[in-house]
């Protein structure tokens, strides 16, 4: 597969998040499809996990193995490190999010009118500026799969790669969801230009990163890409599982859960099968 076709997957990848977006604009989308889509991304991140750590993990194992112990300590130190930058890194994040929306509350408990007068930046209101914030935190962690497709194919592994872009596109089109959450009590509809922003800084990050990791082939750059990719995905799960819980269908989330895990562990099959 040649250098543009990965681009052009890597971009089909991050702008599938697209998809969620138009959500906004409807008043009461069902609570059970939601639930639902948003257990099967969760499904799906969890083969991702596994399989960019089994991925990530196999280049320090190779040196231990082999007792080059320069390598080993190299590598192990960029797995763990890679892991805490795309983990803790999304943590901060989260918690200056949090920081921020409380210093717009006007006092403790629920919100009032009020608080959606609050002056924002370029005139937005609350619930858009939030969503502008989940939108890029989305798109740092983004990047970060970006570049593990990247890397991946610059490696020559077209499996992982391909495995990767399918992954990373099916759960990002349940993402488009997240980030459209706080526009749902909006007063106004927000406009497709406003969405599009949304989506833009969300899913075109990944196209980036996968420009970026291709360029050039590094064992250690690929662990360091996977481990940043290993330590978002699981704080996506972990957002994700708080929004299945809080979303009440246990049914709904039981389905998808196993609906994302099939589709994770299906394409992987299928690609092993053809010889990918």
């Amino acid at each position: 597969m040649s250098s543009g076709h990965i681009l052009l997957l890597g971009a089909i990848a991050g702008f599938t998040i697209f998809l969620g977006l138009p959500l906004a604009r409807l008043r009461n989308p069902t609570v059970g499809l939601r639930a639902f889509l948003a257990a099967m991304a969760t499904g799906i991140l969890v083969f991702l996990f596994y399989d960019v750590v089994e991925h990530g993990v196999a280049p320090v194992e190779s040196a231990l193995v082999a007792r080059t112990w320069g390598d080993f300590a190299g590598y192990a130190a960029l797995l763990l490190g890679g892991f805490g930058v795309g983990f803790m890194g999304l943590i901060g994040y989260e918690r200056w999010t949090v920081a921020h929306r409380r210093r717009s509350l006007l006092g403790p408990g629920a919100a009032s009118l009020a608080e959606f007068e609050v002056p924002y930046p370029l005139g937005l209101s609350a619930a858009s500026w939030l969503a502008l914030m989940i939108a890029t935190g989305i798109g740092l962690h983004n990047f970060a799969e970006g570049l593990a497709i990247g890397q991946s194919a610059a490696n020559g592994e077209m499996q992982l790669a391909i495995a990767l872009i399918v992954g990373f596109g099916l759960h990002n089109a349940t993402e488009g969801f997240g980030i459209v959450a706080p526009l749902s009590g909006d007063k106004d509809l927000p406009s497709w230009g406003f969405l599009g922003l949304l989506g833009l800084i969300g899913g075109g990050p990944t196209f980036v990163g996968t420009l970026i990791g291709q360029t050039w082939v590094s064992t250690a750059v690929s662990v360091a890409f996977l481990a940043l990719a290993a330590g978002s995905i699981l704080y996506v799960v972990m957002q994700l599982l708080t929004v299945c819980r809080n979303f009440g269908h246990a049914s709904h989330v039981a389905w998808g859960v196993m609906a994302g895990l099939t589709l994770g562990f299906g394409t992987d099959f299928v690609l092993v099968g053809l010889g990918v």
